[in-house]
């Protein structure tokens, strides 16, 4: 916890480039839920608001006026997201401006979710492009009154973060933007994913060019790279990470089943192992399914709880409307289903085609799919 106090800049642990901050009752409950919506924000609430689970979802709380609060993270973050009145936001951070070229962007959000309002910081600080991109992950109205809006091109330190996507490393964003913005030719390379990203009214601009893999794109010898993938690179495909960006859409759905009573560092290694063995990026994992049956089960719930990541659960009867590739007579006798990881994976994620058949290892049996981005996952 952070304890807040006068004339003192307290110590934060920063692990994304924006702040998410709220102070009241119900801004936090729609906090909570922003966080999960748009993964690029720390989230600070007060400890009066507490619940229990703010650790394992890496939530910091603070105790004093958010005042003394905000000089931390306008050192730390990129931009700062406010559920917090407007007014009251202008006048804590008056104080602390400097320089329209370092002031961080500050966005405000009304308690009930309804704006995102571009504060501060709104060109050069990129307040605007966080406004459209924030508004859009949780379903709100942007309002940005600058004269001309920014321009229509990809974000880069944002694309795709109405969807949930994480970059791999933020050591090329600096560098990709200056080619998207000058115009550069950009290479997109898109492996899985939502497809629906380009968000304005005219056609993408021709030195962002579309190609249908990665070895195409090396070939044409971009300026730089924007790559949608849930692989890990393979060592001849990383030439584009020379001025080149990965980023991971949530397009990995893991089926669990597991024995009573399994710790969470047991199917946590299964997983790790498999994703491994599939060359596919932990940070591509949309969800955990399973059967009802284990709705409950302790390392299942810790484990989605350390990652924010859905846990999804079906009936018997559900999973049995799956056609199956390994239907098992025992898993039936003791579950009512003919299957549990490979059926939930697939149901979650609208798949007929597994990436990896159910695999047994210990306690723990995990089915690997992708999201079929043809038809929304459910």
């Amino acid at each position: 916890m952070i304890s807040l106090h006068e004339g003192e800049i307290p110590v934060i642990e920063k692990r994304r480039p924006y702040a998410l901050v709220a102070i009241t009752k119900h801004g936090v409950v729609h906090a909570r839920s922003y966080a999960e919506k748009f993964p690029y924000a720390d989230l600070y609430y007060m400890k009066k608001f507490e619940q229990g689970d703010e650790e394992a979802r890496n939530i910091q709380l603070f105790d004093g006026s958010v005042r003394l609060l905000l000089p931390a993270l306008f050192q730390q973050y990129k931009g700062i997201i406010c559920i917090i009145s407007l007014g009251a936001v202008v006048r804590m951070i008056a104080p602390l401006l400097m320089d329209k070229k370092k002031d961080p962007a500050v966005l405000v959000v009304d308690d009930k979710g309804q704006y995102v309002v571009s504060v501060l910081s709104g060109h050069i600080g990129g307040a605007n492009a966080l406004t459209h991109e924030f508004a859009k992950a949780i379903g709100a109205a942007p309002v940005v009154t600058t004269a001309s809006d920014v321009q229509k091109t990809i974000p880069v330190d944002l694309f795709g973060a109405q969807f949930g996507w994480m970059w791999d490393s933020e050591e090329k964003l600096t560098p990709v933007s200056a080619s998207v913005v000058n115009e550069e030719h950009v290479a997109i390379v898109q492996e899985t994913g939502e497809k629906n990203w380009w968000m304005y009214d005219r056609p993408i601009p021709d030195h962002l060019k579309m190609y249908p893999s990665i070895d195409e794109a090396i070939m044409a010898k971009p300026q730089a790279a924007l790559l949608i993938t849930d692989r890990i690179m393979e060592p001849h495909e990383e030439v584009l990470l020379e001025n080149g960006v990965v980023y991971r859409p949530k397009s990995i759905v893991l089926g669990i089943g597991c024995n009573r009573g399994t710790a969470i560092a047991e199917i946590e290694q299964v997983i790790d192992e498999a994703l491994a063995e599939l060359s596919l990026s932990k940070k591509s994992v949309k969800a955990v399914a399973s059967i009802n049956l284990k709705k409950n089960e302790t390392g299942l719930l810790e484990l989605t709880a350390k990652y924010n990541w859905p846990f999804v659960t079906y009936t018997p009867e559900q999973l049995n409307e799956i056609p199956m590739q390994n239907p098992s007579e025992t898993v039936f006798k003791y579950t009512g289903a003919y299957g549990v990881s490979e059926p939930a994976a697939m149901r979650y994620a609208n798949a007929k085609e597994l990436l990896l058949e159910k695999k047994k290892s210990g306690n723990v049996t995990i089915s690997i799919t992708r999201v079929n981005y043809e038809v929304e996952a459910q």
